[in-house]
């Protein structure tokens, strides 16, 4: 486990703390041609031979630097401005499945796909699925009745901020409930409240008011069913 941890710092270094933005903005303007592309790669190298301290894991080394530079000039060549956030995502993702692929292989480890899917597990993926875009779509169907456009207008938020602010509340709220922490709710509560009291102060609208509160009261009154539920069922 130790090689595998070494190997995820090393990305994480090389990635994060080692790529100035500069270097960035040079490869998506030179791609191929930009040397900081395979400076960047260098240093992956450099700092997995450090990491490892080992000249018989060449081999580990040699496939993560190899497939960094096929993964970072293959999204050069396809990144649009319109794409940069999904490639960014999907690059990483590539990155950590090289690592945790060429660990597996070099120490012989096997998976046991069965032990991932157990009673407890599936309840909790589904619990946090529930969660997230199925309660959106809920809330929304109950807000239906209301339109508050008028009362908005002018102050409108980042496109979907709402929602994906309602999801990582639930979230959180489920999470704090299973680990038993009853008290990180209250403090959650309080910091929204805390940040919507002036939204609410400075609209001196009561029927924004209302909204706000009972969706707040709806999206946290889920969660806590929801993580009630699953302390229930894992009884």
């Amino acid at each position: 486990m130790i090689l595998l941890i070494k190997l995820l710092l090393a990305h994480l270094i090389g990635d994060f703390f080692l790529q100035p933005y500069k270097w960035v903005r040079d490869k998506e303007t030179k791609k191929l041609k930009s040397t900081k592309l395979y400076l960047h790669v260098l240093i992956h190298v450099i700092l997995l031979g450090i990491l490892l301290w080992d000249v018989s894991k060449w081999p580990i080394i040699a496939i993560i630097g190899i497939t960094h530079l096929i993964i970072d000039a293959t999204k050069l060549i396809i990144q649009k401005n319109k794409t940069r956030r999904l490639l960014f995502f999907l690059d990483q993702v590539l990155h950590i499945a090289v690592i945790f692929s060429t660990y597996y292989i070099f120490t012989n480890t096997t998976i046991d796909f069965k032990s991932l899917f157990t009673e407890q597990n599936i309840l909790l993926i589904t619990c946090l699925a529930f969660l997230t875009q199925p309660v959106s779509i809920i809330m929304k169907t109950i807000f239906i009745k209301w339109d508050i456009s008028k009362l908005t207008k002018g102050t409108e938020s980042l496109e979907d901020a709402g929602k994906y602010i309602g999801i990582l509340e639930r979230i959180l709220v489920f999470i704090f409930i299973i680990a038993n922490h009853w008290e990180a709710v209250g403090f959650l509560i309080t910091a929204k409240s805390v940040f919507r009291f002036g939204d609410l102060k400075e609209s001196k609208h009561r029927k924004l008011t209302e909204y706000i509160l009972i969706g707040t009261l709806i999206s946290f009154g889920i969660a806590i069913i929801t993580g009630l539920l699953y302390l229930f069922l894992m009884q």
